[in-house]
């Protein structure tokens, strides 16, 4: 124990002379100072009220109700309609989604129940839109739902309206296609750690994710070149039915404009329909075409296992040349050709089991192998992006995988290196000043869609 601290330098020298001569009597005198020092922190601790003894007191105060049917009353005057909306989740029926959306209605419940298209649009399928106008006590005076077109084709553009109604007094139902309508919508973010994971924290559609990947594929490897802090602003179409987001499927619809800034250096991509032969693709801002003669990859958005470059052959169990690229990949993957082409082989083929080879311009192949099934024939033409098989497992694979090859004049290549410098698609000089009009127009959206720092919005 320090005394000098506790007592002071001369009276700590007297303590310890008495403490010398008198061990027992200097031990009890410590004790008792330190007891004091004791029992003032006892005697400060209690200086708060006990809660418990505090007073009590129940205010209660009358609170007046928002007269609601007046207020529906004087609404339905001026010729406003209120609707109530939900969305059919996994296990739903008729009543349940009724019951929610606060119709009571036992007539209109029984012909729901009995009508076969408002059951089949009802039972068990979710994401489903449901909007019903109904009396303040309960009754329903219209139900409409907004589902996908049963046709697979067809559902990308339309969409099935179902409407329940009274007609001289007794329920009807009829069925409509109808077009969904598509309006641009902005967004942005910043990676953090992939894609992916950054265009869902900015609330943007898969769809639009992947077409980002397709569109920047040349000039960044988003598997090894993406880093931390990079940006992307994107305008894009999404896909409504009567005002209301689809929500069957995922509602991205084409990408217009994206900006991707990756380690420092900013690209843009400006979609422009007036393109060479009349098909759109994307520009930049300069009017230098994105899109070249062969894409970055056979897959739309994969993982490279296996790049081109000496590796241990998983089979033969040697080191060996790697003439290739493998993409890992689930089985049943479609997988599409690079570049437009002639099919020059479909069939089996030793080690690689399913495959297929296109001949393209200037004495230049590509080869897809072990493929679970082809949808393309010899001596078909095949154009770029067109699909031409599955991934599988055929031939020499341990698992699911595509091989892929490119070969100019017989000679192996590295695909990803022939992508990047692959010849670039040329805007018609005649669309040139048409094409600027869009670019400018289409700036001003892209730097709204940074500054709102990935919050969508409707921008017309």
């Amino acid at each position: 124990m320090d005394l000098h601290r506790l007592f002071g330098p001369e009276a700590a020298a007297r303590l310890a002379n008495f403490r010398s001569r008198h061990a027992l009597a200097a031990a009890g005198l410590v004790l008792a100072v330190l007891g004091g020092f004791g029992a003032v922190a006892v005697a400060v601790a209690p200086l708060a009220p006990d809660a418990a003894s505090l007073p009590s007191r129940l205010v209660s105060e009358e609170v007046a109700t928002v007269d609601l049917p007046s207020q529906l009353e004087a609404l339905a005057a001026h010729g406003v309609e209120l609707w109530r909306s939900d969305l059919t989740r996994s296990g739903d029926s008729v009543d349940t989604v009724l019951r929610r959306l606060g119709i009571v209605d036992a007539e209109a419940l029984r012909y729901a129940r009995a009508d076969a298209a408002i059951k089949r649009a009802f039972d068990g399928r979710a994401s489903r839109v449901v909007r019903a106008r109904g009396t303040e006590n309960g009754e329903l005076v219209e139900l409409v739902v907004l589902a996908p077109a049963e046709s697979a084709e067809l559902a990308r553009t339309h969409f099935t309206r179902l409407v329940m109604t009274r007609a001289d007094g007794r329920w009807v139902s009829r069925q409509e296609i109808a077009r969904l309508s598509a309006e641009a919508r902005l967004g942005s973010g910043t990676i953090r750690s992939t894609l992916f994971a950054a265009t869902d924290e900015a609330r943007l559609p898969d769809a639009v994710a992947t077409q980002l990947a397709e569109i920047f594929a040349t000039d960044i490897d988003f598997h090894r070149e993406l880093r931390r802090g990079d940006t992307f602003s994107v305008v894009y179409e999404a896909l409504t039915a009567d005002g209301e987001p689809v929500p069957w499927a995922n509602s991205g619809g084409r990408v217009l404009a994206a900006e991707f800034v990756n380690a420092g250096k900013a690209r843009q991509a400006i979609w422009f329909e007036g393109a060479a032969a009349g098909k759109g693709a994307f520009f930049d801002a300069q009017g230098r075409s994105r899109k070249r003669s062969f894409l970055a990859s056979p897959l739309e958005f994969s993982r490279v296992s296996s790049g081109f470059a000496m590796r241990m052959h998983p089979i033969m169990q040697r080191w060996r040349a790697h003439l290739g690229v493998d993409y890992a990949a689930p089985a049943g993957t479609p997988v599409r050709s690079v570049g437009d082409g002639v099919v020059e082989l479909a069939g089996w083929q030793n080690g690689y089991g399913n495959v297929v080879h296109i001949k393209h311009s200037n004495d230049r192949t590509t080869v897809f192998a072990h493929l679970s099934r082809i949808d393309v024939r010899q001596g078909q033409r095949v154009e770029q992006n067109q699909r031409i098989g599955a991934v599988g497992a055929t031939g020499w694979a341990t698992g699911p995988h595509l091989h892929f090859e490119f070969r100019v004049g017989g000679v192996h290549q590295d695909p990803l290196k022939i992508a990047k410098s692959s010849e670039p698609i040329v805007l018609d000089p005649a669309a040139k000043s048409r094409f600027a009009e869009v670019a400018q127009a289409v700036q001003v959206k892209l730097d709204v869609a940074e500054s709102i720092g990935g919050v969508r919005a409707s921008f017309e």
